[in-house]
């Protein structure tokens, strides 16, 4: 019987948490990116048809945060499968040049390349 795990998982909330670019609080974790849009997942439902001034804190190379500020109307939101928990769809209307290398990041670590595996 298999037991050991040979990729190590990453708990994606630790480290893609969502802020309010206002006041610096924390409303939630990104749940998904894409260039058009992201899905937040919080404790308490977004206002829908509002724009919203987000800020991902990405961790740096050096222990520090690399702050990617956005503008997002939100679109949708509604209860989640988990108890207390709520999905939240945005449409990001402005983004910086790094907020596109986050999305590249991303699709780069969590894509599986099988011909690369079998080299």
């Amino acid at each position: 019987m298999f037991t050991e795990r040979r990729i190590e998982r990453h708990q994606l909330p630790c480290f893609l948490q969502v802020f309010n670019r206002l006041t610096d609080k924390p409303i939630g974790f990104l749940g998904n990116v894409s260039e058009e849009g992201l899905m937040l997942i919080s404790q308490i439902p977004m206002m829908v048809d509002v724009d919203f001034e987000l800020r991902l804190k990405i961790p740096g190379l050096e222990g520090g945060f690399q702050a990617i500020d956005l503008t997002a109307t939100c679109l949708w939101s509604h209860e989640d499968i988990n108890p207390q928990h709520y999905d939240s769809g945005f449409h990001v209307r402005q983004a910086p040049e790094e907020y596109g290398q986050l999305i590249t990041a991303l699709l780069r670590y969590f894509s599986f390349d099988p011909l690369q595996a079998s080299a």
